[in-house]
């Protein structure tokens, strides 16, 4: 008997070899820990969503089970390497999907490269991400801050002195940044006067904002101040300091459901967002709200949008390379298209952002219910939207 057991245990180690052979697996990176939390949860939602629709329920792609691997990088850019690192050579992944932090996502582009394994990046937005610190095996679905920046000036296309209230790391400086180089791009005739930035962790505005109302009343209404903020957002406080006694008015951008909703007494208040649940029409985005409603009670939100985005990518590129080779998935991604709950996107061959549409909103006057927060100006186009290459390929 014990020869037998003997024996039978490399037969056991065999199985669990092809076993674990026919699981896929993807890592999916997120900052779960930190003042980000909320967009981790949002995404990490969005992309099972988004894996359970493609698949019709099975969770399987060509015969392999799915198997997703999560790693909570806590916005830090050591872990966030290390933890990619891992993915890649210790859980051997087919492809990573990350991370929440635009800082974080830098620092994993190198690895993604060494391993020569995909990235695809999901949810960071820092232009430099396709731009001067990509490599070939980075892919995009979340916009960045360009896109970001033209869909805003798309709304600001008459004369205007303009101010910006920025975090002061990548995020808020590349946002800025784009939002400038997009102003001058479309043509508008807004003039930028000041720019500000603060440190991710500011509670006090005070003395921010008086430099900004200090800089934008000496010139010509109207008078905006621009806010690129992630996390917790200041435009409350900064319309508790009364930039309207300085005909100032905020343009807050889009943010997240719970964000939108402290901003009811803003009605009318204009900008640029890139998904509201009630914007898209496309079955993708019908199933993803009423089952989200189901599951949740609420509506998805941006993030939520953005994880299914990055599934259906995912799932998209393994169809056409089941084998998961990297050079094979490459050359099918560029110029890939692929369905999302904002329609169809796909990744430009020169950079792998992917090209997608964007929305202008206006805050309502008249909500019907506690979600029921934005009304639709219009779709802003993938077209309308030039968005320079910046890499070095």
């Amino acid at each position: 008997m014990a020869l037998k057991s003997f024996m039978l245990v490399p037969a056991l180690w065999a199985a669990a070899g092809a076993a674990s052979a026919q699981e896929l697996r993807i890592a999916l990176i997120l900052g779960k820990t930190g003042p980000f939390e909320a967009y981790a949860k949002e995404t990490e939602a969005g992309f099972m969503m988004g894996l359970e629709y493609l698949t019709g329920g099975k969770m399987e792609l060509g015969g392999r089970k799915i198997r997703v691997i999560v790693k909570d990088d806590q916005l830090k850019p050591d872990l966030a390497k290390t933890a990619l690192a891992e993915a890649y050579g210790d859980d051997k992944v087919a492809i990573a999907v990350g991370t929440t932090s635009s800082g974080a996502t830098l620092a994993m582009l190198p690895v993604a490269e060494e391993y020569r394994k995909i990235l695809i990046v999901e949810p960071a937005v820092a232009d430099s991400i396709t731009g001067d610190k990509w490599n070939r095996h980075i892919f995009r679905t979340s916009r960045n801050s360009t896109q970001d920046g033209l869909a805003g000036a798309a709304t600001l296309m008459g004369k205007a002195s303009v101010a910006f209230l920025a975090q002061d790391y990548a995020f808020g400086r590349d946002g800025v940044k784009a939002a400038k180089d997009a102003l001058a791009t479309i043509g508008s005739k807004a003039t930028v006067v000041h720019e500000e930035y603060a440190p991710q962790n500011t509670t006090d505005f005070t003395a921010s904002a008086q430099r900004i109302f200090d800089a934008l009343k000496s010139h010509p209404e109207p008078r905006i101040l621009g806010i690129i903020w992630a996390g917790p957002h200041p435009l409350s406080k900064i319309a508790d300091l009364k930039p309207g006694r300085y005909g100032i008015v905020l343009a807050p951008g889009g943010n997240i459901l719970p964000v939108l909703k402290t901003w009811k007494s803003y009605a009318g208040t204009e900008g640029a967002i890139f998904y509201y649940y009630g914007f898209p029409k496309n079955p993708m985005n019908d199933w993803l709200v009423a089952e989200y409603r189901k599951r949740y009670n609420a509506p998805p939100d941006m993030f939520t949008a953005g994880g299914f985005t990055a599934a259906s990518a995912v799932v998209a590129a393994l169809k056409k390379v089941p084998s998961g080779d990297t050079e094979k998935l490459i050359a099918a991604m560029e110029g890939m298209e692929f369905d999302t709950p904002k329609g169809k996107m796909s990744f430009r061959k020169a950079d792998h952002q992917a090209m997608q549409p964007m929305y202008h909103f206006r805050i309502k006057k008249e909500q019907k219910d506690e979600w029921d927060l934005l009304e639709l100006v219009r779709e802003i186009p993938a077209s309308e939207l030039p968005v320079p290459v910046r890499n070095k390929r």
